[in-house]
This record gives structure tokens, sequence and C-alpha cells, in this order.
């Protein structure tokens, strides 16, 4: 990379203002979040604020008691927090790729630990896959996000949307790859003892997620381990 002037670096690495909306990506891995009232984020995730904006982690019981016997059965270390206040904040998650969608009324589900951040006009809610319990330590938990509003989400390099029909067949995908999917889907949990170890290194080589029917799901080019296979 070429050498460059202190001016040339401070003009381009200065924050834009290019949008009105209260998401903004300043660079693929960092957002910056124009707070005006309430936002909800990944707890941890601020790496720098200004004006008066107030942390505060999720209240033990503000996601309802099914939450949180969800987070208790399953060890789920997903956690969020409360922005409050007027000002800004700057948000990002171990240098992961972060991507803006905004929904206008449809749901979708994602990873838990892709979840970056998410307005308050979206409702959000724990859910688990069928199937699961005894399979993977730590089960397989996700978040659905679903009304009107942005959502952040986070993936480890550039994501691919698969889509999914069902004239096309099924998809099948490494747990630990899988960042999010369309609300019209329910994978299942499947085992394919025929692979061995030729795919999914971290997600017990042989567990898959396999979605049927009409819609989409998003895959990253990195297996990031967040629960494992019983063994």
């Amino acid at each position: 990379m070429a050498v460059r002037t202190l001016s040339e670096f401070l003009s381009s690495t200065r924050e834009k203002d290019l949008s009105a909306d209260a998401f903004e990506l300043e660079s693929p891995h960092l957002l910056e979040v124009r707070v005006n009232g309430l936002v909800w984020a990944k707890a941890g995730s601020m790496v720098a604020r200004k004006g008066a904006v107030k942390f505060t982690r999720q209240g033990i019981l503000e996601q309802g008691l099914g939450t949180l016997l969800k987070k208790m059965v399953s060890g789920e270390g997903l956690q969020l927090m409360k922005i409050e206040g007027q000002g800004r904040a700057y948000l990002a998650d171990a240098g992961k790729q972060v991507t803006l969608l905004r929904l206008a009324g449809e749901s979708i589900f994602v990873n838990g630990n892709d979840v970056l951040a998410f307005e308050t006009g979206i409702e959000s809610k724990i859910t688990m896959m069928r199937r699961v319990a005894g399979m993977l330590s730590g089960g397989l938990f996700n978040m659905r996000l679903s009304g009107h509003g942005i959502v952040a989400i986070t993936s480890h390099y550039e994501p691919l949307t698969l889509p999914v029909s069902a004239q096309g067949g099924p998809v099948f995908t490494d747990p630990n790859a899988t960042v999010a999917w369309s609300g019209t889907l329910t994978p299942e949990i499947v085992t394919d003892m025929s692979l061995g170890t030729l795919v999914g290194r971290g997600s017990g080589e042989t567990l898959q997620l396999k979605f049927a029917g009409e819609g989409w799901v998003v895959v990253q080019p990195y297996e990031e381990v967040t629960f494992q296979a019983k063994g």
C-alpha cells in the first residue's frame, strides 16, 4: 500500500454522513448508529461513542421467561445491550463484514452470533431448531427478526445467498457457516455418515442443515465454531 500523507489519511478515514438512516456503514466492517431514543446491539460491540449515549446490558427477563429458559438450557452466549440517548455509537464485531438489511414486514432468521444491531421497530425472538437437543452441545439457537426497520448482521468475508425452491430441491449447509435464512424456511438437522471427514470440520463433520421449501439461505466462506457435536 502506498504511503499517504497525514492529511490524506485523515480525509480518507473520516466518518461519512451519506444517509439519513439511523444505521450507516463507515466501512465494510464498522457500523455507525445515530442514536435518537433506543437501539439494540450485541453486547461488547461498541468501539467508540459520542454524545449523551448510555449502554445497558439486557435485563434478565426483558425478552420473556421463555427466552431466559432457552438460554439457561442451551448455554447460549448471545447477549444484547440497549443503546439509549442522543448521540452516535460505533459498532464492530471482530472485524467481521457488516451487512444492513431493511425489513418491511418480513421476517428472517439469523445465527445468534451474527446479530450486530437492530432498530426498535424490529421484534426479536430466540428460537431453537427442532430435534437438535442431544445432537449438538449447547443446542442450535437463532434469532428471529421481524417487523419494520434496519437490521445489521455480520459475516466472515463476503456472504453468499443461495435460493431454495421446491423445483431446485433442498439446500444443505454447514451449521457453522450458515449466517441467515428467510422466515419462510424451517431447517432441520440431518446427518450423512458417508461424508466422513470431507465436509464441515467444525460442525461434527457429518451434521448439516437441510433447507427445503421456498426461500433463501445465506452462508459465509468460514466455519465459525459456536457449537460442536456431542461425541
